[in-house]
């Protein structure tokens, strides 16, 4: 792999590893429904941008109820569900548990698309998942009051489900959206998810008191995290091999803890050891197998890793 190729993807993965720190900060001021309605108005406008200048085309509208489902787990749900999540769970855990998403794309593969598993699969979803319960109690046992406990509970809770909405939105992709052009759909996810979350947040709660720093961090979270990161991973499917690309998924809970430390987030020693184990499922999960044994890929469409 090439410079460029590698100092590309540890760009991909330090942005979509920031990510997680930027919801933290944008939803200090504004309401969960606000974040996802930030992050996908400015997100879009970037990749309208890229798209008109391009001239790359749009999917058909005959695939429009596809478009919706994915806009719906990929993105609408997802973005409000980790907003909601991290206004009790710190950014370095929510990222760790993002990293779940292939795992849950292969349970969901296994289930309803009727696809075969390897010997290394159980293990490397058994292993995930243990390194992630590590993860969370490693936190959890640090929270002394039982209102925080219910609390913490709950954000898991929501991130965990919005893992598993983008394993979803993975799986519908992969099934029904394969061979679009990726600039294409990535725009139409981001626009429609939009149309879906304008309403419920207009007619929701509203920001009372702003900070800079939130609107900054919204922002750049839609800029970076949901436009610039979709450049760069596009790109690097162009040039290098998506196995080699979804290698991102074992970098994003190490830039969590990164970012987390980076913003003094307390985070346990059990963590650490957590992590790795959840990198190892992970490795087990996207180690190449040869091609008549491999029973479905791993790697999300990137519509689906980032947070």
């Amino acid at each position: 792999m090439k410079l460029r190729d590698t100092l590309e993807l540890l760009l991909l993965s330090a942005i979509w590893g920031a990510s997680f720190l930027l919801i933290s900060l944008t939803v200090q001021s504004f309401p969960p429904t606000w974040v996802a309605l930030i992050r996908v108005t400015f997100g879009s406008a970037f990749l309208w941008t890229v798209l008109l200048a391009k001239r790359r085309t749009l999917p058909p509208r005959r695939l429009i109820v596809w478009l919706l489902l994915v806009a719906l787990f990929n993105n609408a749900i997802p973005f409000v569900f980790f907003a909601i999540g991290e206004r009790t769970v710190p950014s370095s855990i929510a990222a760790i548990l993002n990293a779940t998403t292939p795992i849950w794309a292969v349970l969901l593969s296994l289930s309803f698309m009727k696809q075969k598993f390897e010997s290394r699969t159980i293990p490397g979803v058994l292993l995930g998942f243990f390194g992630v319960i590590l993860v969370v109690y490693s936190h959890g046992a640090d929270t002394s009051a039982v209102r925080s406990v219910h609390s913490y509970a709950v954000g898991i809770l929501f991130i965990a489900l919005a893992s598993a909405g983008y394993a979803i939105a993975t799986v519908i992709a992969k099934a029904k959206l394969a061979g679009l052009d990726p600039i294409g759909l990535a725009t139409t996810q981001l626009s429609l998810a939009g149309l879906m979350v304008l309403p419920v947040a207009l007619l929701g709660p509203h920001p009372v008191h702003v900070q800079t720093k939130s609107i900054l961090a919204g922002i750049t979270l839609g800029i970076a995290g949901s436009g610039l990161a979709y450049l760069l991973y596009y790109s690097l499917l162009d040039r290098i091999s998506s196995t080699r690309v979804v290698s991102v998924t074992y970098l994003l809970p190490i830039w969590g803890l990164f970012w987390g430390a980076i913003a003094h987030e307390h985070i346990a020693a059990p963590a650490y050891i957590g992590v790795a184990i959840v990198i190892s499922g992970l490795y087990l999960l996207n180690r190449k197998v040869p091609a008549k044994e491999m029973p479905v890929p791993i790697e999300v469409c990137r519509a689906s890793l980032d947070a």
